[in-house]
């Protein structure tokens, strides 16, 4: 069966379609693309952080940018925060089994890069010397 490009594109809608502007799995990708993502994510790896370490484990993190990443990543089920009944109380986030998922696609990407990286500035610095 032929279908038309607009049954097509109708289709396409009713799927997650990550090149879709309005697609939820765009919308996903565009929260995985940040590098603070990145970031925190590669720091739960070996266990509950608590904000005060996030932050000072990932330099240039603002206060704000980081409660913003952490909320983001905790609505839509990548990290888990606990409120730990304590003196003092503290607050601890660790990823979910969903956000462990994700450890071995970010752990190629970073291995990509760090083997990439020198071609990367070569590159670089011959595209800055065209100008």
């Amino acid at each position: 069966m032929t279908l038309t490009f607009e049954e097509r594109r109708r289709l396409a809608k009713d799927t997650y379609t990550a090149y879709l502007a309005e697609c939820p799995a765009r919308q996903l990708l565009d929260m995985f693309s940040t590098k603070w993502t990145t970031l925190v994510l590669y720091q739960l790896t070996d266990g509950p952080l608590r904000h005060s370490e996030l932050r000072r484990r990932i330099p240039g993190a603002s206060q704000k940018m980081l409660t913003e990443t952490l909320r983001l990543l905790e609505r839509d089920g990548i990290v888990e925060r606990e409120v730990k009944q304590v003196y003092p109380a503290h607050v601890e986030y660790s990823l979910t089994a969903l956000g462990e998922s994700m450890l071995p696609i970010f752990s190629q990407m970073k291995a990509w890069a760090e083997q990439n990286m020198d071609e990367v500035h070569r590159r670089r610095a011959a595209a800055g010397e065209r100008g």
